[in-house]
């Protein structure tokens, strides 16, 4: 028997009866581009994440992206990230034409080392990602007293990370921006690609919007250079839906992870730390063995 560590369908066919219907009435209402859903899920995560304003974009790679360009992120400027994270990160600081900096994870949590990111630092350090892996927050009252002390940028990747919380806040809701990934995997998943940036901050919430649909205010006319990232209303349609679900589906998980810790008893598995200020809404429950091979075939 395999168990899958994740399995998209079954959301999607628990909500079915919801799903059908908001995608007939999307096809029925002949707007489908930016139109009602795409408004409507924007307020509702960004009163779910605590933020002021939130954006849908195309995808995770590109709430990255788009979110370096409105801090102001250029080129031969430097940005820290973790080596231990998706291909997106580093691809989204290299299309903006930065530099990526990458540093080393710590052993208990298999994150961000605070440490390293102290030693990368430089006079072009401009931005740090910190990617909030697995379900639960990287150390970001360090990071963000770092980013503090050197005037650096802080952008939350939170795309493992979909409602949990650190000292009382939502992640998402603490750097800059927060940028989420809504793949179908995902806490929060969509059923194809889908992404969204959160920030408190007014001028670059305007500025995200600009660069998600080719640099327009008014129609046709380009005030700056953009592109095209737009959440069609779809994928906003069903992900309004599942955000209604989010808080009970990770307790869901929450609970399931405290069976495994409670009756898996063996020495050749280890658990990774969780973090004392800390939620975990566990995308993924993650072991460490040195019989990983064995693992995996047992």
């Amino acid at each position: 028997m395999k168990i899958l560590y994740a399995n998209p369908s079954i959301k999607i066919k628990k909500y079915k009866g919801e799903i059908t219907k908001k995608i007939n009435n999307i096809i029925n209402s002949n707007n489908y581009i930016l139109g009602r859903e795409v408004e409507s899920f924007e307020k509702n995560f960004s009163n779910f994440i605590g933020t002021k304003y939130a954006v849908g974009v195309a995808n995770g790679t590109d709430a990255l992206e788009i979110s370096l360009k409105a801090v102001g992120i250029k080129e031969r400027d430097e940005v820290i990230t973790v080596s231990h994270t998706a291909v997106a990160t580093v691809a989204a600081i290299k299309n903006v034409g930065a530099t990526p900096v990458i540093v080393d994870i710590d052993k208990d949590h298999l994150q961000i080392d605070t440490d390293e990111i102290t030693k990368a630092i430089t006079k072009k350090t401009k931005a740090i990602i910190a990617v909030h892996l697995y379900g639960q927050s990287v150390d970001l009252g360090t990071i963000t007293n770092i980013c503090k002390k050197n005037k650096i940028r802080l952008i939350e990747d939170v795309s493992q990370a979909h409602g949990a919380i650190y000292k009382n806040k939502k992640l998402g809701s603490i750097g800059i921006t927060g940028c989420f990934s809504c793949y179908p995997t995902k806490n929060l998943g969509a059923v194809g690609d889908a992404g969204v940036i959160t920030t408190n901050n007014k001028k670059i919430y305007n500025k995200i919007k600009l660069i998600r649909e080719y640099g327009w205010k008014k129609k046709f006319f380009s005030e700056i250079d953009g592109r095209n990232s737009r959440l069609d209303e779809l994928q906003a349609g069903i992900l309004n839906i599942k955000l209604k679900h989010l808080e009970s589906e990770n307790k869901k998980r929450q609970k399931i992870a405290m069976l495994y810790e409670t009756k898996i008893k063996n020495q050749k598995i280890k658990f990774l730390s969780k973090r004392k200020l800390s939620s975990h809404v566990y995308h993924l429950f993650v072991v460490k063995t040195k019989n990983r091979s064995k693992l995996i075939n047992f």
